[in-house]
């Protein structure tokens, strides 16, 4: 009971993590890039806002992955032993993640996306909100 709890919890914080859930970018992904940007930025404020897509990038691996490990292993069989195949679980991860990072600079690029607030930060070239 207590594994599926675990499992339950993976998949629940994955969800929230990844680009599934439509609301989670404001809450989760978004602070996290942010923080990643403004450590990017310790070695040069021009790191910031690469920095930022990177941690926005990794925070929705992160999650996919989460709800990928923690869903095989609540539906796994127990009385077989199925080997992962992490190569391709972090691949599937990795191409899902950077496919969907990339649509969502599409759509900033083609300003199909408001984003005042990314905006202004990025002009600023400072990483402060102002």
């Amino acid at each position: 009971m207590l594994k599926k709890l675990s499992n339950g919890f993976l998949i629940a914080i994955g969800y929230l993590l990844s680009p599934l859930c439509w609301w989670n970018d404001l809450f989760f992904n978004l602070p996290i890039a942010y923080f990643f940007g403004k450590l990017c930025g310790l070695f040069s404020q021009s790191f910031f806002v690469t920095g930022a897509i990177a941690g926005y990038w990794l925070s929705n691996i992160v999650g996919i992955l989460l709800m990928q490990f923690g869903t095989l292993a609540l539906l796994k069989n127990q009385s077989e032993p199925q080997p992962h195949n992490l190569k391709k679980e972090l691949l599937m991860g990795f191409v899902s993640s950077t496919a969907y990072t990339l649509a969502i600079l599409a759509l900033i690029h083609f300003k199909i996306l408001d984003t005042p607030l990314l905006a202004s930060i990025i002009s600023d070239g400072s990483g402060k909100i102002n």
